[in-house]
């Protein structure tokens, strides 16, 4: 992988959450690249191995584990056997996260005529279960990585945090009240963690980024022809830059943010990576 410039990583463990993902998989190699030993984690143990054997054939030191980061047990299992194979994290890139589909609206707004059509899921239609694994899986799904393995980089310097927000937590989409609220929560938790931490060698930060096309989202953004839908079009629109981000525009954030020597006195903030659509008032 080509670097946008040069970082020296050599000898720090980072762990990827979500690593397997679209985005996810390029933070990890980028790392692996800049000389880190990364370790990836996921649910899905096929990406995962995957993208470990990408790392590993391009030269770089690997480990991936298929876990699920509400696991706090399992998640402490990985911890000591990472701890004793590559040794302290120094790097957590939290990048796990999704929406739901029972947790979103089929209009953007409201009307009457939507309680007389049965297959549309209105507001009152969302279920609080779907809700609520959403949380857990974006929240708690970033706090409890945070909790297992910041227990090492609050013991080293220059350690560094990096969780994945969203431009939805800046302001919220329609249709995904849940997701935007969740995304919203992580930017908040990103602050608190930062001035709980500023005592150590640990600074904590966020990526918000905008629209990127991603396993997730395919269904949002494409029709079944293979041609941008009418809300891909909308997003167009509200993007001044008039396309959408390739994963690779966010690594030159990452690797600013989790270098010391770039950003040691960066902490707390959420750098959005978006094509100026948190710039643009639509007119």
């Amino acid at each position: 992988m080509q670097l946008p410039f040069h970082v020296d990583l050599k000898n720090k463990t980072a762990v990827v959450t979500g690593g397997s993902g679209v985005l996810g998989s390029v933070f990890s190699e980028a790392l692996a690249a800049a000389g880190a030993k990364v370790v990836v984690l996921a649910r899905n143990k096929e990406k995962v191995d995957d993208v470990t054997g990408r790392i590993i054939q391009q030269g770089g030191e690997c480990l991936g584990y298929s876990v699920d980061v509400l696991d706090k047990k399992a998640l402490e299992e990985v911890h000591q056997e990472v701890k004793e194979r590559f040794g302290p994290c120094q790097i957590l890139i939290n990048g796990a996260g999704g929406n739901h589909p029972k947790a979103t609206t089929t209009s953007e707004r409201f009307s009457l005529e939507d309680l007389q059509d049965e297959n549309n899921q209105t507001f009152f239609d969302l279920e609080p279960e779907a809700v609520e694994k959403l949380f857990q899986l974006n929240y708690l799904g970033t706090l409890i990585p945070t909790q297992v393995f910041s227990r090492d980089m609050v013991k080293e310097e220059e350690s560094s945090i990096i969780n994945i927000s969203s431009m939805n937590a800046v302001r919220p989409l329609t249709k995904i009240p849940a997701y935007s609220g969740a995304k919203s929560a992580i930017s908040n938790f990103t602050q608190w963690l930062a001035v709980h931490f500023s005592n150590t060698g640990v600074r904590v930060n966020a990526m918000a980024p905008g629209f990127f096309q991603t396993e997730q989202n395919r269904d949002l953004l494409f029709d079944e022809n293979g041609e941008f839908s009418a809300r891909a079009n909308k997003i167009l629109s509200q993007t001044p830059m008039e396309r959408f981000g390739k994963p690779e525009e966010l690594i030159g954030t990452l690797l600013w943010l989790v270098d010391h020597h770039f950003s040691g006195f960066v902490n707390g903030i959420v750098v959005p990576v978006d094509g100026g659509f948190s710039a643009y008032s639509g007119v």
